[in-house]
């Protein structure tokens, strides 16, 4: 197990990892000058399946398994006594997701949820994140060998919501996790999902989708560490932007460690601008410490509407709004439709809708 830092500093603005946020709208989450309480937030929408279960142990029996030097992350680990713990017991495959949903106060909160996937499990964790909250999360998953796991967090929130969370994930030996996050609420939202492998023929999938409106703010920040031979790891971020002072931030960091040989890895950032006022900063980043690699690459673009799409509908008789419509529903559906769950891609979309017209699209 990494060790620990804990010397560390209140943010800023002027650090490399901070310098796209909007610190005073963070609720002193980040502040390490104001005192903000821990909080169990998490719990089970149903009763849970035979060979799961969710607890509420001291956090001194899970110390973290990786090292960070993020702020709010080290934060809480200091600072909660208790964290949730869901574990998944092994060779279990269940055929129903297990749903969580997070229950925030009126005041800013901390806190950590611990996902342990065993030996052969197949499963799937949703979260959902809504309302009102001020939160600093820190969610660290753990796959051992031959586990898979499928992870959705749905960021929900209401529009005065701040939401600052680190989810790390830990991949054994021929495990697979596949990440989906979703934010489409909130004021200011900053995401950093994570993940590192520890055995050979480990896979990470990191998909994510993001819609921003007027004055949100909604931050990704992707890390993948390749340490181990003969990994792999995809990644597809795709974001819309629509309204004066829409602001999103897609940071896309791979790294392959010297003896990674074999590795394969590909990320992908698109955004797509409805309005003007909206801006969308994308930073894929990719260090290669060993040339014997399968393949590596990035690609990041940032547009328009595709006028040649809006066109081709509009000479069917689509009306203008219509096909407007369609054409970002259609941007969106490669990676909603990986979801494989009817109800939530239909949520998901109709929750676009309702963006779309808000800001009159």
């Amino acid at each position: 197990m990494s060790l620990l830092t804990t010397n560390y500093l209140t943010p800023t603005g002027r650090e490399e990892a901070w310098r796209f946020t909007p610190l005073k709208r963070l609720a002193g989450l980040h502040d390490l000058s104001i005192d903000i309480a821990d909080h169990i937030s998490i719990s089970s929408k149903a009763a849970l399946a035979a060979g799961v279960s969710l607890t509420t142990p001291d956090s001194a029996e899970f110390p973290p398994g990786y090292a960070s030097t993020d702020v709010v992350t080290n934060r809480i680990r200091q600072n909660v006594k208790k964290i949730s713990l869901l574990s998944i017991d092994k060779d279990i495959e269940l055929s129903e997701p297990i749903f969580l949903k997070r229950s925030c106060g009126n005041t800013a909160e901390l806190s950590r949820l611990v996902i342990q996937a065993g030996v052969n499990s197949r499963a799937t964790v949703i979260i959902e994140n809504n309302g009102s909250a001020q939160i600093g999360e820190e969610i660290e998953i753990s796959l051992a060998a031959g586990a898979s796991l499928n992870f959705i967090t749905l960021q929900e929130w209401d529009r005065d919501a701040v939401h600052v969370g680190q989810h790390h994930a830990i991949i054994a030996k021929d495990a697979q996790f596949t990440s989906y996050v979703v934010s489409i609420g909130g004021s200011v939202v900053r995401i950093s999902p994570t993940v590192e492998f520890t055995g050979p023929g480990a896979f990470a999938d990191l998909y994510g989708i993001y819609f921003a409106t007027d004055g949100q703010h909604l931050e990704h920040r992707i890390h993948v560490d390749h340490n181990v031979p003969n990994a792999k790891s995809r990644v597809n971020y795709k974001g819309a932007l629509a309204g004066n002072d829409a602001r999103t931030v897609w940071i896309g960091d791979v790294f392959i460690h010297k003896g990674a040989d074999g590795t394969d890895t590909y990320e992908l950032n698109r955004n797509l601008l409805l309005t003007d006022g909206a801006r969308a900063d994308s930073v894929p980043n990719l260090e290669i410490e060993t040339g014997e690699i399968i393949g590596a690459g990035h690609a990041s673009t940032t547009g328009r509407f595709d006028d040649e799409q809006l066109f081709y509908l509009q000479s069917r008789g689509i009306p203008s709004d219509i096909a407007r419509r369609l054409v970002i529903r259609g941007f969106f559906a490669e990676i909603v439709s990986k979801l494989k769950s009817e109800e939530l891609e239909e949520r998901l979309m109709s929750r676009i809708d309702d963006e779309l017209a808000k800001v009159g699209e």
